[in-house]
């Protein structure tokens, strides 16, 4: 099955084109060059992007046994927030305003600071079959996860967090109130993206109707029909300077398609 999806308005950066992208309803291995979307919330997607599939209805799904969480791959970060907080389990606070769908934030290993999706994280269900979370490489951001997340498993305690809550919803109020997809590049270690950019004199720059926002440097935003290629020429920029005033290459958290 097949579905027409506009990424200008799909996207959380509200940029790309409108193409036809495969929907999965069973686990399948994917053709080669094909690309696994969730909710656009990272995406830049470019006018001419690789073949793309999303996961359907079928794996957006949350159910509690035994102490153990079972979540679709497709199941979206608010829904699964409310699960916890109704059935008062601890370590989800971090869903609270974090865009996208579990697919997604378990390949990036999404979250703020230290809290991570894969902090409570057991295992995943690819089309290779489950892997334990010792098995699979990961970092600050950074996953080697080969295949689609079709299902994942959590451990689960008692003691939802209001303070938590509370806590990640006013990081994310700081966030700019314009269309972005995240942070756009990974912090150095040592170091912090947006301080690079800001360093560099890049802070609020603007290409078109793109820009590094003034609020937070580390977040391209779009200030009203923005162009893939206005975004590309901003990226390719601020790596440019820092890598060229600073030494320190810039690497990209928005994943470009």
């Amino acid at each position: 099955m097949k579905k027409i999806i506009n990424f200008s308005t799909y996207s959380s950066i509200k940029v790309g084109p409108s193409i036809e992208v495969e929907i999965l309803e069973e686990i399948t291995s994917l053709p080669r060059h094909t690309r696994i979307i969730g909710g656009a919330n990272n995406l830049l997607v470019s006018p001419i992007p690789p073949p793309l599939a999303m996961l359907g209805k079928t794996f957006d799904f949350i159910h509690l046994n035994d102490n153990i969480l079972h979540v679709g791959g497709a199941t979206s970060s608010g829904k699964i927030l409310t699960f916890a907080k109704k059935h008062n389990l601890a370590g989800f606070e971090l869903m609270q305003k974090l865009p996208g769908t579990l697919g997604g934030m378990v390949k990036m290993n999404a979250g703020l600071k230290e809290w991570e999706v894969f902090n409570n994280l057991l295992a995943i269900h690819t089309n290779k079959g489950w892997i334990d979370k010792q098995d699979i490489p990961h970092g600050y951001r950074h996953t080697d996860i080969d295949g689609i997340v079709y299902e994942a498993t959590f451990a689960c305690k008692e003691g939802f967090d209001e303070t938590l809550l509370a806590m990640f919803k006013k990081m994310r109020d700081n966030q700019p109130p314009f269309p972005s997809a995240g942070s756009c590049f990974k912090n150095p270690i040592g170091n912090y993206a947006g301080k690079l950019i800001e360093d560099v004199g890049l802070k609020g720059k603007r290409i078109g109707n793109m820009a590094f926002s003034e609020q937070h440097a580390n977040f391209l935003i779009n200030l009203g029909g923005g162009k893939y290629e206005e975004a590309i020429a901003l990226i390719t920029f601020a790596k440019n300077e820092v890598l060229k005033q600073y030494g320190v290459q810039l690497v990209e958290e928005i994943i470009i398609l």
